[in-house]
């Protein structure tokens, strides 16, 4: 009979519902950092986003610095939180230790929120990069133990 490790009843697929779910809805959210900035600062990046006839002298720009940063912040979350996800489906196959596979979920998530917030107040260097680095660190953790178990 084989194991089912994509059940409830299995408490790292259980972790790892939480902790991926939550990574993109983060991730999800950060869209609407995105929108808040371009409302705020009133840089729209498309003609038909002006309302028309309200503001003239606004014109279409993908060069606001506030409104970059928040979507660089975003960008790095799809380029890191896709991969934790993918890696993590494939990481649960192997049947990892309980204790060790949270700590890897955990970690993950949060450094990216560390990561979000170091890019956004923004903290001095090497805050973002640390963040950034321990969430890479969990990932390839995962992504070595898989590749050791299955050569």
């Amino acid at each position: 009979m084989s194991t089912l490790y994509y059940t409830l009843s299995n408490t790292v697929f259980r972790s790892f519902l939480f902790y991926a779910v939550a990574s993109v809805l983060k991730m999800m959210l950060m869209s609407l950092l995105t929108s808040r900035q371009r409302f705020r600062k009133k840089a729209f990046a498309n003609p038909e986003d002006i309302k028309p006839g309200k503001e003239k002298k606004i014109q279409p720009t993908t060069s606001d610095p506030d409104v970059e940063r928040v979507r660089r912040n975003h960008l790095n979350d799809i380029e890191n939180v896709i991969p934790f996800v993918l890696i993590g489906f494939c990481y649960i196959a192997c049947n990892p230790d309980p204790n060790i596979a949270l700590w890897h979920f955990r970690v993950f998530f949060f450094s990216r929120l560390f990561h979000t917030f170091a890019y956004q107040i923004p903290l001095p260097q090497p805050s973002r990069a640390l963040g950034f680095i321990i969430g890479l660190v969990a990932t390839v953790s995962m992504a070595i133990q898989i590749l050791l178990q299955v050569y």
